[in-house]
């Protein structure tokens, strides 16, 4: 199967803006996180849903 390559160059920001920028906290880090394995999670649990429906339509 292929599968989506994102882009590392998406992100239009400019340079200066970054590298002034005040960092991150870690309350904002871990929320940041959070969210992504959330969504990861809902990604797997999409495609193990998929495959075993199309497992039990195999089946018949």
């Amino acid at each position: 199967m292929s599968r989506l390559i994102k882009s590392n160059y998406s992100n239009v920001a400019q340079l200066k803006d970054l590298m002034t920028a005040p960092p991150m906290t870690a309350a904002q880090h871990a929320e940041v996180m959070r969210k992504r394995i959330a969504q990861r999670r809902m990604v797997e649990e999409a495609r193990e849903l998929k495959q075993a429906c199309g497992a039990q339509f195999e089946k018949r």
